[in-house]
């Protein structure tokens, strides 16, 4: 087996070649780059274990390679090597997040102790991944959000973090929780769309007896509720304009100030935020104030959607059949692999949620032990197992083109509607679709109004 897969980025062939005899001898497997570009590259194809990247490449630094896999949340810990190295390059490869800098011409036994090191910090890490609570998922993409909970838990900061309706922000938010030094306290979550300004205020803040019609008593508010935990404020991009002046105020200070009160009270709270919207481009239109933007953005995590990491489906779906049967008393039932075609081929607008529900609805609904993709609702049966447009040619079977594409309209008409709301004067806009062809098709899809 394997010590490790690590990544070689340097232009000089002779160093490559080196490095792939010495840690090949040592148990590593190895890959090589000879660029930024080729660098990138690689670590898009796949994880590593360790990245060994020279300061000073051909097409620009490598610097570049490291800011990119941070802003793509790569996990793997960096070594930044140079010929030229200064007090200034080593102070800046650190600040830029590499774990560790080594200047050419450099001693093998000191890189063996260094990459022993890393990887042992690697192997820690991936044990405490395999821990975080309720998140089912082995794809690339949720292996590097797992991997970064557990450090990202161990800071005081604002952890930020967006994704589409239903890939489970909460969730992530509890894991965050769970590891941090705040774990013994409460996780409290609070959605910032579904109260009224003034309700939200008094809930978040607190208000004191009589300071508005119904206050029969004192509210402490959430934020002292909270004390020693985590408040998760989900979907904070929903805040009213004057609501975002309050909670930037708080987050600065780490005071509230109940409504009605005359004196602010102290708070020590973790603060978790999330969101399904672009905040950044409501800030560029001047829908979100840009300092509070800025305040609760410290830390930023992305949850891709269900159908970007495909690959994880039928372990989720298999969780939560047997977690439904076992909630419903029934026998343990099992998907067939056409059933999970079905799944897998269906492009899942409402994500980890819809999957659930879906799941949900059919073993309630399946009298057999076995789940086919007869058992599963027919919109997703309309989807063509296995068939993908951007694909080399049509499955053997043929398709129902006309079928097909009333499924794919029907889908993209949905996600449209949970962008803007369910308003579809605006669903229709984001599609470029006139108002009169969207209700058309929408009446002809059985898409309602309340959807």
């Amino acid at each position: 087996m394997s010590a490790g897969h690590i990544l070689v980025v340097d232009d000089e062939h002779s160093l490559r070649e080196f490095l792939t005899i010495l840690l090949e001898e040592e148990g590593y497997e190895v890959s090589t780059a000879d660029s930024v570009a080729s660098g990138i590259a690689r670590l898009q194809d796949r994880s590593y274990d360790v990245v060994m990247c020279d300061l000073k490449l051909p097409d620009g630094s490598g610097l570049e390679v490291l800011a990119d896999a941070r802003r793509r949340q790569v996990a793997a810990p960096f070594i930044i090597i140079t010929a030229h190295t200064t007090p200034q390059h080593a102070l800046e490869a650190l600040r830029a997040g590499a774990a560790e800098y080594l200047s050419k011409p450099f001693n093998v036994d000191d890189l063996k102790l260094i990459l022993t090191k890393l990887l042992g910090s690697a192997a820690a890490n991936a044990e405490e991944r395999r821990e975080v609570p309720n998140f089912i998922g082995s794809s690339p993409a949720i292996r590097r959000i797992l991997d970064m909970v557990p450090r990202l838990a161990a800071t005081p900061s604002t952890v930020f973090i967006t994704g589409e309706s239903g890939t489970g922000k909460e969730l992530l938010a509890q894991a965050i929780h769970a590891f941090s030094a705040n774990a013994n306290g409460p996780f409290l979550s609070v959605n910032c769309g579904a109260l009224p300004e003034g309700l939200l205020e008094s809930e978040l803040f607190g208000h004191v007896r009589g300071s508005f019609t119904g206050a029969i008593r004192d509210n402490k508010g959430m934020f002292v509720d909270a004390e020693g935990g985590t408040l998760l404020l989900d979907e904070v991009g929903e805040l009213t304009p004057l609501m975002q002046v309050k909670l930037l105020r708080v987050l600065q200070e780490r005071r509230v100030r109940p409504v009605g009160a005359t004196r602010e009270v102290p708070v020590n709270v973790r603060v978790l935020a999330a969101t399904n919207r672009d905040l950044e481009q409501a800030v560029r239109d001047g829908g979100f104030r840009e300092d509070l933007f800025y305040r609760l953005n410290v830390l930023h995590l992305h949850l891709p959607p269900l159908r970007q990491r495909i690959e994880d489906l039928p372990e989720l779906a298999r969780h939560f059949v047997e977690r439904t049967c076992a909630a419903f008393g029934r026998p343990p039932k099992r998907l067939t692999p056409d059933a999970l075609r079905v799944l897998q081929a269906y492009p899942w607008p409402g994500n980890v949620r819809e999957l659930e529900n879906v799941i949900e609805r059919t073993v309630a609904l399946e009298a057999s032990e076995l789940i086919t993709s007869g058992s599963l609702p027919e919109h997703l049966r309309g989807a063509t197992p296995g068939f993908r447009p951007d694909a080399a040619g049509l499955p053997e079977e043929g398709l129902d083109i006309e079928e097909y594409l009333d499924n794919m309209r029907r889908t993209l008409m949905l996600r449209a509607l949970e962008q803007t709301g369910g308003q579809q004067k605006k669903a229709s806009e984001l599609l470029r679709m006139s108002y009169r062809a969207f209700r058309y098709h929408a009446e002809k899809l059985g898409i309602a109004r309340d959807e």
